[in-house]
């Protein structure tokens, strides 16, 4: 017959489960605290880093990209804020608030010519000419963290991809993969698709390539050409203008 355990047997086997509980807690907090120790002598050495080279991070748009991709690995973002030890720091926080207002107003001043779809290369070359020979440099990461920024403000500020190539959208319309495919179809076929187009090329019912591009036309972003009165022809100005 198999012997039951008793009484005695419970009570240490429950604090033999207790003691590997507590082991487990203090190896746990042990290694907390090595973390902790290993971020803290990161980030000294970061500052550091900074203050060595200040004057490379704010001149230098390729040194600045680099060095942001470097704290992100740790969970610091030094180019968000306009305050704070990072801000006071490098002086680079307002240099993004400055960036953000001006691509709102190349955004804006645009929007009549392409319907508040703008090639990010295009508004990079806008800002660059905008800005002058003798302010700060930027790139394009410079523009993308920018940009990132404005999102936050809503008005349908942000950046979709049409086959790969980024463009920065400026309009209150909630894309989604049906018109990315209407814009790569457009862009493909030199800025234009008609719906007949549209339903050979994505194999669509005519709805539903006329529900998308209803919602385009509403927002500006497409414009109608009703010369062929058999056929309409949809214009997409941001794609005319690459």
């Amino acid at each position: 017959m198999r012997r039951t355990v008793g009484i005695g047997g419970i009570k240490k086997k429950k604090e033999a489960a207790e003691r590997f509980r507590t082991a487990g807690r203090e190896i746990e907090q042990t290694q907390i605290e090595h973390i902790r120790s290993s971020l803290s002598i990161f980030k000294s050495n970061l500052e550091a880093f900074a203050v060595k080279h200040k004057k490379d991070i704010r001149s230098n748009a390729v040194f600045r990209a680099q060095f942001s991709k470097m704290c992100q690995k740790i969970g610091v973002d030094p180019l968000a804020s306009t305050k704070g030890f990072w801000a006071e720091l490098l002086g680079v926080g307002d240099f993004y608030y400055e960036l953000s207002i001006q691509i709102i107003e190349v955004c804006l001043a645009t929007r009549v010519q392409n319907g508040g779809l703008l090639a990010i290369t295009d508004l990079f070359t806008r800002l660059s000419s905008r800005r002058g020979p003798s302010a700060q440099l930027i790139s394009l990461d410079d523009v993308r963290r920018a940009i990132d920024k404005v999102k936050v403000l809503g008005g349908g500020f942000g950046i979709v991809h049409i086959n790969n190539s980024p463009m920065i959208l400026s309009v209150p319309i909630e894309f989604n993969k049906d018109h990315t495919d209407v814009l790569e179809i457009a862009q493909q076929n030199q800025g234009h698709i008609s719906i007949s187009g549209l339903c050979s090329a994505l194999s669509w019912p005519a709805v539903r390539s006329e529900k998308v591009i209803e919602l385009m036309m509403e927002n500006g972003i497409a414009w109608v050409d009703q010369c062929d009165l058999k056929q309409f022809e949809y214009w997409f100005p941001s794609l005319i203008v690459q």
